[in-house]
């Protein structure tokens, strides 16, 4: 490496963590000329994961909870793309971008490692090929698409025998994520089924499966009893105990011998780290690396790592810290205080801080809480919820959205539109023979010049393909 190159800071994923890491940075080390900062996310944008359920449900549009990364970020560079390797002996990481996969080599002085976790299958027979799942904004259209497209198909009498299927809804998971989606989901087929004549509410079963024995189990036994009894009061038939088995064209298959004859699998029940670390020759602890209070990678100077995908021991405890966003975040901020504190000089700070609160939303303007050890239910667990966690969206004008799509949920119902990625139908045809401008139409009583009546009269005799406008008498 050469001695008067600018020191190179690289943050590889923009979730939490590394977004916090980047906007830290951008108010410190960024403003150097002798400092680069890049970060790395194969998406353009911050996916604001706690309101993602509610664009599952119609309840946001789904462009209200991102943020576009060059809007958030002026000084910090951003690299859209994907991390193909990092080589931590050689200290620099490989990326690729666009369609046709540029590859780049990136040297490093400081990396911070903040990829997350993806959904874990567990290898259960089917869920690869059939299960839906709850984790980019990419999966929440997905899902709503798929709800509404589902209570397209149940509406036509031809479906008449595929609508128990078609009309039952799994969600497998009783965390936060399971919970808020199938609240969120129940609400939002309960709403809209009533826009389809053929159907009715008694058509839809909702089925939530826990392996414990209450729901939530982040919260306490008796908010989580709170929840469960809240939702069936709501229709939703939650099935503790009990575990996913597989699912294939018979249905849902569960550990006590039960067969949910449904379509639809909504999989919120494991994660684990991004796959790019097992190939990292670091400590690590059930595929999540192994830091010290510092955040730092032991034995692997300059690199640091953060949020899902790294173990942060407790100093008072001893335990890891839970895999939150609101840990991910602060944890992004004492990486960007520690990265400065090594190339400028200063004293590095570990990482503390005690969990404040969790909340969920369990649907109907209901939630359970417990901030700072005091438990809240009902409505004012869902104001909080709301309160809470607008304002940590990022940037005013989501902000803002957000705030107007919730007050219009007030007065208006669902929206049942289906956001498809289809290009519009195109036909074709081989271009006729070129023809003189005096060949051309006349009048407009279509008058034709004797020299081209037959050419033109001839390609109208059937020489050309039938357009589907045709077919459909347009």
């Amino acid at each position: 490496m050469s001695l008067n190159r600018r020191k190179q800071v690289v943050i590889l994923g923009s979730g939490f963590g590394g977004l916090y890491a980047a906007l830290q940075l951008e108010k410190t080390l960024a403003r150097d000329p002798d400092v680069e900062v890049t970060l790395v996310n194969r998406e353009n944008f911050f996916l604001f994961t706690p309101m993602l359920h509610e664009v599952a449900a119609s309840d946001l549009d789904l462009t209200h909870i991102v943020n576009p990364m060059r809007k958030l970020l002026r000084r910090v560079t951003f690299f859209h793309g994907d991390v193909e390797a990092i080589d931590l002996r050689a200290r620099q990481v490989v990326l690729s971008h666009g369609t046709a996969h540029h590859h780049h080599e990136r040297e490093y002085d400081h990396l911070v490692i903040a990829l997350g976790t993806i959904t874990n299958l567990y290898n259960l027979p089917g869920l690869q090929e059939r299960a839906l799942t709850m984790k980019s904004l990419g999966d929440a259209i997905y899902l709503r698409n798929h709800l509404i497209a589902h209570l397209e198909e149940a509406d036509f009498d031809c479906c008449i025998a595929m609508r128990e299927s078609l009309l039952t809804f799994v969600v497998a998971g009783g965390g936060f994520a399971g919970v808020e989606t199938i609240a969120a989901l129940n609400d939002f087929l309960r709403a809209a089924i009533k826009f389809y004549p053929r159907l009715h509410e008694d058509l839809l079963r909702v089925v939530l499966v826990h392996s414990g024995p209450v729901i939530l189990p982040e919260l306490s036994e008796k908010l989580g009893a709170y929840a469960q009894k809240k939702l069936t009061e709501r229709k939703v038939e939650i099935r503790i105990n009990t575990k996913i088995t597989g699912i294939a064209d018979r249905g849902v298959a569960l550990s006590d011998g039960t067969l949910i004859k449904a379509d639809t699998l909504v999989w919120t029940a494991g994660t684990s780290p991004n796959p790019l670390l097992e190939t990292l020759p670091c400590h690590k602890e059930r595929g999540r690396l192994v830091v010290n209070q510092y955040l730092e990678v032991p034995d692997w100077p300059g690199v640091w790592a953060l949020g899902d995908c790294a173990l942060v021991p407790d100093g008072t405890t001893g335990i890891p810290y839970p895999p939150t966003a609101q840990h991910a975040l602060r944890e992004g901020k004492v990486v960007a205080h520690n990265i400065a504190a090594a190339i400028r000089g200063g004293q590095k700070k570990p990482f503390t801080f005690s969990t404040l609160g969790q909340l969920a939303a369990i649907g109907r303007r209901t939630g359970v809480a417990n901030i700072m050890g005091i438990n809240f239910s009902g409505f004012l667990a869902w104001w909080l919820w709301r309160t809470i966690y607008l304002s940590k969206l990022p940037r005013f004008e989501k902000k803002l959205r957000v705030a107007l799509d919730w007050t219009l949920d007030l007065l208006f119902s669902k929206d049942l539109v289906q956001f498809l990625t289809l290009r519009a139908p195109t036909v074709s045809y081989r271009e006729a023979e070129s023809q003189l401008p005096s060949q051309a139409s006349t009048s407009a009583a279509g008058v034709l010049l004797e020299d081209s009546s037959e050419g033109v009269l001839e390609s109208e005799k059937g020489k050309r393909p039938v357009k589907e406008g045709d077919r459909n008498g347009k």
